[in-house]
């Protein structure tokens, strides 16, 4: 195979990896209280099953990062593709809450491998603004995913097919990107130094990287927050929750095709910056508006947190080169280390809040969307911290030796 197709296999194969992750993360949404009826689960314990797919995630990637130039990103894709289909066997043949943890966790090890392995490897393969398009439209994948996932959940659910039926679905794309990366000759690294992992290492203390770590915390729960509390959160604020992943979802995945253009325009830190003070008026319309409107109030929102993840992992591959493969798996564990870490507590806020309202002498859905709404308000001090935090980034990189390969135009 000539080098274009072997190119081109290597990045289809990457995004149906990611379409993989899309549909597990919306088609778990979207079962999520068919769970809760049939294993008689709490929101604080399906909090905890939720989070199982965020502290897989981690685990995986800051292995693969630690492990991506010995053990090469083919082989990083093998141990996705097992950790997926365990995940889909353990979860469609779950007898409760213990076995849900488990089968939770083995997805979130597939996810992480697959960001451990593809985000270096496209990175290998581009460079400067095609390098920050590529990684975009990598990660529309994501999204992607989620509309799919979220539309077949739907039917499916209509159609009174079970979750079960649901997640046998994952393995589509499974066993697709499987056979797109079978033989393929992958990249080598491209930056000199970055195979050392004292280099890695020495570039990950700098005051940048440390700095950009934190964002991530902050900008990973924004997006994921709401987003996988969906049918538990609105569902009674009288708009079709899963409408609605799937509406910011596809918003997310058409903007995230169109990234080269908005990023060179904008600039990582202004497109960073401008995300989130529409993801905080975003979120803080969910909390107060109910019918339509709550699907304007997502789409404001999603076209906040649209470009944080992949642009986050650019700045780290464009900004702290030396950190490679290491450095853009470590700020993506830590993404989703806050995010697991967060899913019992928004589940906590929840359960909170039905009680304080049940007291009060609320009911039905009257009871879920006050709720709903109260979890929403706190949630907004996330995206209101990233606008300091992005404000500061934007001056101190302005005149960055490192801006130049994705300055504005």
């Amino acid at each position: 195979m000539n080098q274009s197709l072997n190119k081109k296999a290597l990045f289809y194969g990457s995004c149906f990896a990611l379409i993989t992750t899309g549909l597990s993360f919306s088609i778990r949404a979207g079962i999520l209280t068919q769970l809760g009826d049939e294993f008689a689960l709490s929101a604080e314990q399906l909090g905890h099953i939720n989070s199982m797919w965020f502290y897989g995630f981690p685990i995986s990637m800051i292995i693969g990062g630690l492990v991506y130039h010995s053990v090469g990103a083919k082989n990083i894709m093998r141990v996705a593709f097992v950790a997926h289909t365990l995940g889909v066997l353990l979860t469609v043949y779950a007898d409760g809450y213990v076995s849900l943890l488990i089968s939770m966790l083995f997805i979130g090890l597939g996810t992480g491998c697959t960001e451990a392995a593809c985000n270096p490897m496209i990175a290998d393969m581009y460079s400067g603004v095609k390098m920050n398009k590529m990684l975009n439209r990598f990660h529309m994948w994501f999204p992607g995913g989620i509309v799919l996932g979220a539309i077949i959940s739907f039917i499916m659910t209509r159609l009174n097919l079970g979750w079960e039926a649901q997640m046998w679905v994952i393995m589509i794309p499974a066993i697709t990107y499987a056979a797109l990366f079978f033989g393929k000759a992958f990249p080598k690294p491209k930056v000199e130094g970055a195979t050392s992992l004292l280099s890695n290492f020495k570039a990950m203390l700098s005051p940048l990287y440390i700095f950009l770590i934190i964002c991530m915390a902050l900008t990973a729960i924004t997006e994921f927050g709401p987003g996988q509390w969906v049918e538990v959160i609105l569902g009674s604020s009288g708009a079709n929750p899963m409408v609605i992943l799937a509406l910011t979802a596809g918003l997310v995945t058409v903007g995230r095709f169109f990234a080269g253009p908005v990023v060179g325009k904008l600039g990582q830190t202004g497109v960073l910056l401008g995300g989130a003070i529409f993801a905080a008026v975003g979120i803080y319309l969910l909390s107060i508006v109910t019918g339509p409107m709550a699907y304007v109030a997502a789409v404001i929102w999603a076209l906040g947190y649209c470009y944080f993840w992949p642009v986050m992992v650019g700045a780290v591959a464009q900004r702290v080169p030396l950190s490679s493969a290491l450095g853009m798996s470590i700020i993506g564990a830590v993404g989703m280390f806050s995010s697991g870490i967060f899913q019992p507590i928004i589940g906590s806020w929840i359960d909170g809040s039905m009680a304080e309202y049940r007291s009060q002498g609320l009911t039905g859905n009257e009871l879920e969307l006050a709720a709903g709404q109260e979890t929403l308000e706190k949630m907004i001090s996330f995206p209101a911290i990233l606008i300091v935090l992005f404000a500061i980034l934007f001056f101190w990189q302005k005149n960055s030796k490192n801006t130049e390969a994705v300055k504005p135009a």
